[in-house]
């Protein structure tokens, strides 16, 4: 099924932040972490407990650096919601490129928002349940089969370094064409 009508395109600041607002729930979080593991490192420092140093310095290096891996993770989802959204709106619904994000739900969340702003959302879904996805399912399953992923270039590259995707389509331009 080709999409033949686009249902309202919301704005690309919508989109980027629907794709990752689990992520942008967590960037919130690694903050507020950062900011807790920061004081009680400085009142060590104060204090020269060299332990408690040590112990809350690698605390807030573990917050911190989540805070630059979060954002880009939330950039490269974006950039498969992109790319799985010319995908769709070109080919429609096709189980083939559903499962290139079936992977993670944070590369699902990217293909059901596409889906969902070309009116095949529904589709997308169901096929994910079919192939067992379960909404619980939040640790992609890369990480369940191979345990040492972040030793492999991969990992870093599909979920960190996502090349940057120019849409084929202006999809804002297209949905106002079509109702004008």
């Amino acid at each position: 099924m080709k999409i033949s009508v686009l249902p309202k395109q919301p704005n690309w600041i919508v989109s980027y932040f629907r794709v990752g607002r689990l992520l942008y729930g967590a960037l919130l979080l690694f903050i507020i972490e950062s900011w807790v593991y920061g004081v009680q490192l400085k009142k060590a420092i104060y204090l020269e407990a060299t332990g408690w140093i040590v112990f809350w310095a690698l605390f807030f290096l573990f917050s911190f650096v989540h805070i630059y891996l979060v954002i880009m993770d939330g950039w490269s989802r974006y950039q498969n919601y992109k790319r799985a959204k010319d995908q769709f709106f070109i080919h429609g619904f096709r189980e083939k490129i559903a499962l290139h994000y079936i992977g993670s739900k944070c590369q699902r969340m990217a293909a059901e928002t596409a889906a969902e702003e070309l009116g095949i959302k529904e589709d997308v879904q169901n096929y994910y349940r079919e192939c067992g996805v379960k909404w619980y399912h939040y640790i992609p399953y890369f990480m369940i089969k191979e345990p040492f992923f972040l030793f492999k270039k991969i990992f870093w590259s599909r979920t960190f370094l996502e090349d940057a995707y120019e849409p084929k389509f202006d999809y804002q331009a297209m949905f106002k064409s079509q109702t004008a």
